[in-house]
């Protein structure tokens, strides 16, 4: 049974996610919260799986609640309900600890789905979120080379999947690009994990960027000049 606490401002979302949760037998919902501090009270009395968070929240919004959970309650994950196209929070929540996101709009078997993932320890960060991640970060100052150490300490092999991993690849995809079965893969990400001292594949994007190890792509018409350049040496 996946246990789950709601934290929304609005009476009515709350409701909605209540009702379509519990159709799932293998969840339950064990409370609600309409502010960010009650979100995080809650959580500590609660200890439930899974914490559908949502931004704007009124006395501490999610970010900072979230961030508050991952101080107090590190094993309650948290998945943050966002209307992406307007917040410009989920890099601050990320960084806060969140595990992943989840457009509000989303389709019910998919917050389901959703929902299961993040309790199973796995986090919510396809290439396309990664890559807006990873654009969001390049508005910051570059990063100092710092753990460079941690990642000297990889294997050839975990290299080689943390690299993927910091471009935001699912098990599968990444198994599928090195032609080897998904369950050793599993094994990899396990022990880069490890080694690294992160919690989740969204700490390994971060990492990644903070580290050096992932930049940006080279706009085009950067590539092109590049490349100009290239042939006329």
């Amino acid at each position: 049974m996946t246990r789950v606490l709601i934290a929304d401002d609005e009476g009515l979302m709350r409701a909605g996610l209540t009702e379509l949760l519990t159709a799932d037998p293998d969840i339950q919902v064990v409370g609600q919260a309409s502010t960010g501090r009650e979100a995080v009270e809650q959580a500590r009395r609660l200890t439930p799986d899974v914490v559908l968070m949502d931004v704007r929240m009124p006395d501490l919004d999610g970010i900072a609640a979230t961030r508050e959970l991952s101080r107090v309650a590190p094993r309650v994950k948290v998945l943050i309900l966002t209307t992406f196209e307007q917040d410009d929070y989920v890099f601050g929540a990320l960084r806060a600890g969140a595990s992943g996101f989840l457009l509000k709009r989303t389709r019910p078997e998919e917050l389901i789905a959703a929902v299961h993932t993040i309790a199973a320890g796995d986090s919510l960060l396809s290439p396309a979120i990664t890559r807006r991640v990873i654009d969001r970060m390049a508005q910051q100052p570059a990063p100092e080379l710092g753990d460079q150490a941690k990642v000297d300490d990889l294997t050839a092999r975990e290299r080689e999947v943390f690299d993927l991993l910091a471009r935001g690849l699912s098990n599968r995809e990444i198994a599928a690009v090195l032609v080897v079965e998904e369950s050793t893969i599993r094994t990899h990400v396990k022990r880069i994990l490890m080694k690294l001292d992160l919690r989740d594949r969204v700490q390994v994007v971060i990492f990644a960027y903070e580290t050096g190890v992932n930049r940006p792509a080279e706009g085009a018409q950067a590539r092109r000049e590049r490349d100009r350049t290239t042939r006329q040496v």
